[in-house]
């Protein structure tokens, strides 16, 4: 995963219930130990400071649900080590600014970057400052469109009260991840490169694992590891029901992709849960196409069935369910 992003010391931005009170029905911003504006004579961080608190910290469950391929993007949030989207504003692209690029990693873990010719990367898996990563995106991605060309973008912390992607992208624009091999993206000219982003491509590059996205089945990421092989899918449907159908699938022996392969477990990752395979080092992302696009009907009848679960799936779910961590 990407390194921190560098904090800003700013004071904190404020949400609705923490500004009001002055002439005009708004709060001054103060620091955490300072006098509330209000009267009360306790600390603000004490008093209407808790609110705007609560609001930057607040954990959003799935930050990415409503925008065109969830599934993918946390995938990429979590999954992919190297990967690009070309993004679509709902508002259209401000001048001078020719595209604008998700990315899952930029050079030096960069929050965003204005490259010379206008154009935006935006980097996916850099930490973020609040509860709400798509807050903090869209802060970032905002501040980079106004960015001057060839410039990076600093982390800070997104206003409590500012949009989301949900309200910057357009939702009715095809999301469609272009995974790469290497970070080469990063650089049209590599041989023009400063030895900082040369030495950051170098690293990065030298850790990344194999990765390809199938083409056959949604959000579904084929890696390949020095021991084994891995499927991990990325799947939209409520996590019970998931269990369940997994479960039924499990205690009939059909919950593999083939000869040598094993559902070995799921995890959570940004509110939807993410089945991982184990597969033998020589079974390729194409060799478990067409075994995906079975499972996935097999997992449509499972998940269509409203009878209990038989004391076999029950022990297949409860393995399952022991074997099931959480991300985010």
């Amino acid at each position: 995963m990407a390194k921190k992003r560098p904090q800003t010391k700013g004071k904190p931005q404020l949400s609705a219930g923490a500004r009001a009170a002055g002439a005009d029905g708004s709060f001054p911003v103060v620091g955490a130990r300072e006098p509330c504006p209000c009267g009360s004579g306790r600390r603000y961080k004490a008093c209407h400071g808790r609110a705007a608190s609560h609001a930057v910290t607040e954990l959003v469950q799935r930050p990415f649900e409503g925008l065109a391929g969830e599934g993918d993007w946390i995938a990429l949030r979590e999954l992919v080590p190297a990967a690009t989207v070309e993004l679509t504003l709902k508002d259209g692209l401000p001048e001078g600014v020719p595209s604008v690029q998700l990315a899952t990693v930029l050079p030096m873990a960069w929050p965003a970057l204005r490259r010379e010719d206008g154009s935006v990367l935006l980097g996916l898996q850099n930490d973020t400052s609040s509860g709400d990563i798509s807050r903090d995106l869209a802060d970032t991605l905002q501040r980079a469109l106004a960015a001057e060309p060839g410039n990076p973008v600093a982390g800070r912390r997104a206003p409590a009260e500012g949009p989301r992607l949900q309200d910057l992208l357009d939702p009715a624009a095809a999301f469609e991840p272009v995974v790469h091999e290497g970070f080469e993206f990063w650089v049209p000219d590599s041989d023009n490169a400063s030895a900082e982003v040369s030495a950051s491509l170098e690293r990065a590059n030298a850790a990344a694992i194999p990765t390809v996205k199938l083409a056959g089945v949604d959000a579904a990421y084929w890696c390949e590891t020095p021991e084994k092989n891995h499927l991990r899918w990325v799947m939209p449907h409520p996590e019970e029901k998931l269990l369940d159908a997994l479960a039924r699938l499990h205690a009939a022996g059909t919950s593999g992709l083939g000869e040598g392969t094993r559902l070995v477990g799921s995890f959570r990752a940004h509110g939807l849960t993410v089945p991982v395979w184990d597969l033998p080092t020589g079974v390729t992302a194409a060799d478990v196409e067409k075994p995906a696009a079975e499972f996935a009907e097999r997992l449509a009848t499972a998940l269509a069935s409203d009878a209990p679960l038989t004391p076999e799936e029950r022990r297949a779910r409860g393995g399952l369910t022991n074997r099931q961590v959480t991300l985010s």
